[in-house]
């Protein structure tokens, strides 16, 4: 199924309700540090924290109430298994948030405040176990990616930022729903910049990809940021990106680290560090503005806890 703009416009609908309109601010401060007009689109200041509230909504609000009493699990790193079990909650139904044993314990004790069950499982085994799962309970699979409704709800970010003209639009990439849903909001309505996904130089799953022309799968490896850390990308965002996406960069954990901290101290903004990989790509001479350009940087998230901060000790 492909997700149209109109599709996007019904979930901008459907789930008003139920998350924030987010900030879309002019950081004045980064401007002459990165070269160029600095906005941020700060989806850490959403419910739950971050983006995937808009496409787990959008998936949940929309199961049959047979489905919502058999009860859904996801698979999640941590974000979109907050996503769900906050929706779930708010709606009366059980989750269960199958969570890589990587995962940090903060994200972990969030899924458990809103009253999932949580079952660990490895990077590479946890849709193999959410399957079994769901098999074996009945249980509605809540994809964190690779699903019509979850990409038309990570696209309403894009309805969002149309206002405001942008050369340029920086999107954090893992599986490809975020930058699906944003790359259709955009482009289908005239959007005229670009549209750059950025992702870990470990994990160069879409960089690959569009290398050579076909979904392609890299070896899982270790990254700072925890929140991208899919190896392959979704069966149905690939197709969206090469139609969409002008160019894909990946980006040095290191560099990540140093915009994290650029970001809060500078900007005074507090988010994960895999939310800062567009600003660590323009800190890192990946992708270089002219100083009039407007670039929008999508802040993704904003789940950590203060013991995460040791880097401002550096």
């Amino acid at each position: 199924m492909t997700v149209t703009l109109e599709d996007i416009r019904e979930a901008e609908q459907l789930i008003a309700p139920h998350i924030v309109k987010t900030p879309l601010v002019h950081l004045h401060p980064l401007d002459q540090i990165l070269g160029t007009q600095v906005y941020v689109k700060l989806e850490n200041m959403q419910n739950t924290h971050a983006f995937k509230i808009r496409g787990a909504m959008n998936k949940i609000l929309r199961l049959t109430n047979e489905e919502k009493e058999n009860g859904i699990v996801a698979s999640s790193s941590g974000n979109h298994g907050q996503a769900v079990a906050f929706a779930a909650k708010k709606l009366g139904i059980h989750a269960t948030i199958v969570i890589p044993e990587t995962a940090t314990q903060f994200k972990i004790n969030a899924i458990r405040q809103h009253g999932a069950e949580v079952v660990f499982s490895t990077v590479e085994d946890r849709f193999k176990v959410t399957r079994e799962l769901s098999d074996k309970f009945n249980y509605t699979i809540i994809p964190p990616f690779d699903d019509p409704h979850i990409t038309a709800g990570q696209g309403t970010i894009g309805l969002e930022i149309l206002d405001e003209h942008f050369d340029a639009v920086i999107v954090p990439v893992s599986g490809g729903g975020l930058i699906g849903g944003i790359s259709t909001a955009l482009k289908e309505s005239g959007f005229s910049g670009k549209i750059i996904g950025a992702e870990p130089e470990s994990l160069p799953r879409y960089s690959e990809s569009l290398k050579n022309g076909r979904r392609t799968k890299v070896p899982t490896a270790p990254t700072i940021a925890d929140a991208l850390v899919v190896n392959e990308p979704g069966k149905i965002n690939f197709p969206v990106v090469q139609k969409y996406v002008d160019e894909c960069v990946t980006v040095s954990d290191s560099a990540m680290q140093h915009a994290q901290k650029l970001l809060l101290t500078e900007g005074k903004i507090l988010s994960e560090v895999s939310s800062c990989i567009g600003i660590a790509a323009v800190l890192e001479g990946t992708l270089k503005f002219k100083p009039d350009e407007k670039i929008c940087f999508i802040i993704s998230g904003g789940n950590l806890s203060l013991n995460q901060l040791n880097f401002l000790e550096n």
